[in-house]
């Protein structure tokens, strides 16, 4: 396909003119600055020193993380706080392959980035030589697309292919493997006018015609649902998402990815479905006799056993990957195009037939709304507090409280990151940020880094398990260097607490390594990096804590205490069906 003409110079920094001689490092650079890259995120290691020294004198903000993985997960931050491509860097060998999770992660949350490695020296590729690795064959599965740059005159080209893949149709990873040799090699920099990508089709229109049955279908509903997805962010249709559930005057609910794709305050708005979803969204999903499914893949975390998911319901599903369309679920009316324009599309045929269809409908619309909100009136999301002890859904609502829907939040991965999700508001998009696919552990204090760069006009929460936070406490010393003003909270209940949670409800209490011992003191770790910490156990300390934190002008180490044996309800067991949840035991509710 021929993509369309670009320029690639997107930022107002002075371009070095056409034809210059140039090493192929600072060709590389030349080709990020052009791409509008600001700062990226890397490690520099034997082959990529020529490529740091080119770096040496140029605009562009290297930050130096402590691990590589960690340079992929604060582009990830980055890109999902901005929507940007991210960039990060690695050196050959194991400076590529501690990449390798970050790129999934990647792949599986569809995050544009860009990942530049360093490989040895072309004559030496296949000779096991010192750091030698087959990142070309290693990343394949693990990202959109990888590149092996053979020689300097191709290095420009494919380093502006590699941005267009990752932003364009469903984003994602792009991994560059570039030897040592291309980047001491020295050749004269022409700039591509164009991107051609034989084979690489993009849809993004839509068809008319489904459009139009789709809103037909709409209409002629009577119990219509909105299951948003990641892909609403990511496609910035979040105006036509919130358009769009006024005009059908329909309830949603929006995934894990999605959250923050329609306002947590709007009044259609019900939560997450799904495992851990709330029993209004689940029982919506299930009742309803129309699911229109925008930017979302049907996962297994939504949809538990599929052959019950949504049984009545006829669906919609609208999203820019054909691979994604009746993956898992067939729908009624496919649309394959970008989510954002086939949204505009549709709201104006929605409003088009609204007055010749919607009379016969209202009362039954009327109905259905009144069944939604007796649902989330009947079982709300548990918000248990204690006197003695600080209760995680607490802690959760306190962040709310203070954030006021409008702070970031990056969540590691576990029991925090449900309730997280479950209890924090978020009025607009890209706020919340979290690795919801591949679920990776250490996620959330790298990718504050990189949201809090990317966004320092912004409140940056990283909140934490004490699981996830000793995976990623080197980059306390990134933080630091940077001045980043992160707030970091752990919520340490001293276990690995989903892993405790599934081995205490599905393998009869038999905890098996989940105890989390010997856990740092916080004050005086974050003394030891130059900045504030405190370690709190009291739930009447919690408000005072968390301002604290929040006022002090640089990073902040707040240590949570809280219930060892609390579980994330409700609870829908693996490959069950979505109604069928496990709630909460009743507790006495507290003075």
């Amino acid at each position: 396909m021929q993509a369309p003409e670009t320029n690639p110079t997107t930022t107002t920094a002075k371009r070095v003119e056409t034809g210059k001689l140039m090493t192929g490092a600072e060709m590389l650079l030349e080709c990020l600055a052009r791409e509008g890259v600001e700062v990226f995120f890397g490690y520099p290691g034997g082959v990529t020193i020529p490529f740091y020294d080119a770096l040496y004198d140029h605009h562009i903000k290297h930050v130096l993380v402590r691990h590589e993985e960690n340079a992929c997960f604060a582009a990830e931050g980055y890109a999902r706080a901005t929507g940007k491509v991210g960039v990060c860097c690695a050196t050959s060998g194991p400076g590529a392959t501690n990449l390798v999770t970050g790129l999934v992660d990647a792949m599986m949350d569809s995050i544009p980035l860009v990942a530049i490695t360093g490989q040895v020296h072309s004559k030496l590729i296949g000779s096991d030589a010192f750091q030698e690795a087959d990142t070309f064959g290693i990343t394949r599965p693990a990202t959109k697309h990888n590149f092996m740059v053979k020689t300097l005159a191709e290095l420009p080209q494919i380093v502006h292919e590699a941005f267009y893949i990752a932003a364009s149709g469903r984003p994602g990873p792009v991994l560059v493997d570039i030897p040592k040799d291309v980047f001491q090699a020295r050749g004269h920099y022409n700039p591509p006018d164009t991107i051609h990508l034989p084979g690489y089709k993009v849809f993004t229109e839509g068809h008319t015609g489904q459009i139009r049955r789709a809103a037909q279908l709409i209409w002629e509903a009577e119990r219509p649902m909105v299951y948003a997805g990641g892909g609403i962010v990511l496609a910035n249709a979040s105006a036509e998402l919130t358009e769009f559930v006024e005009l059908a005057d329909s309830p949603a609910v929006t995934t894990l990815m999605g959250i923050g794709a329609l306002s947590g305050n709007h009044p259609n708005y019900i939560s997450m479905p799904g495992m851990h979803g709330s029993y209004a969204a689940n029982m919506a999903m299930t009742e309803c006799d129309l699911l229109i499914a925008l930017g979302t893949r049907f996962d297994d975390r939504v949809t538990g056993s599929l052959h019950t998911f949504a049984r009545h319901a006829r669906v919609i599903h609208v999203d820019i990957d054909p691979a994604e369309v009746g993956k898992n679920r067939n729908p009624d009316i496919p649309i394959v195009g970008d989510v954002k324009r086939v949204l505009q599309k549709l709201n104006k045929v929605v409003q088009e037939l609204a007055p010749e269809l919607s009379g016969k409908h209202k009362e039954a619309r009327a109905r259905w709304f009144s069944k939604v909100r007796g649902w989330m009136a009947e079982r709300p999301y548990d918000r248990p507090r204690a006197e003695n002890e600080i209760k995680p859904q607490h802690l959760m609502d306190e962040i709310d409280r203070m954030s006021n829907g409008q702070a970031i939040v990056c969540s590691d991965v576990g029991q925090h990151q449900m309730w997280a999700a479950q209890l924090i508001r978020f009025n607009e998009p890209r706020l919340w940020i979290n690795s919801g696919g591949l679920g990776a552990m250490g996620f959330g204090i790298p990718s504050a880094m990189g949201a809090q760069m990317a966004r320092p006009d912004k409140l940056v929460f990283a909140i934490c398990g004490d699981g996830g936070f000793q995976m990623a406490m080197p980059e306390l010393a990134t933080i630091m260097t940077h001045a980043l003003p992160v707030k970091i909270i752990c919520m340490n209940n001293g276990v690995l607490g989903m892993v405790r949670q599934w081995q205490t409800l599905f393998y009869n209490n038999r905890l098996s390594s989940v105890a989390l011992e010997c856990f740092p003191d916080a004050e005086k770790l974050a003394s030891a990096y130059g900045f504030e910490g405190k370690t709190i156990t009291k739930p009447w300390e919690l408000t005072d804590a968390l301002k604290t934190a929040i006022n002090y002008p640089g990073p902040y180490l707040l240590n949570v205490m809280v219930t060892p044996d609390e579980n994330v309800y409700p609870m829908v067991p693996a490959g069950g069906a979505i109604n069928e949840m496990v709630f909460a035991p009743a507790t006495p509710v507290a003075v």
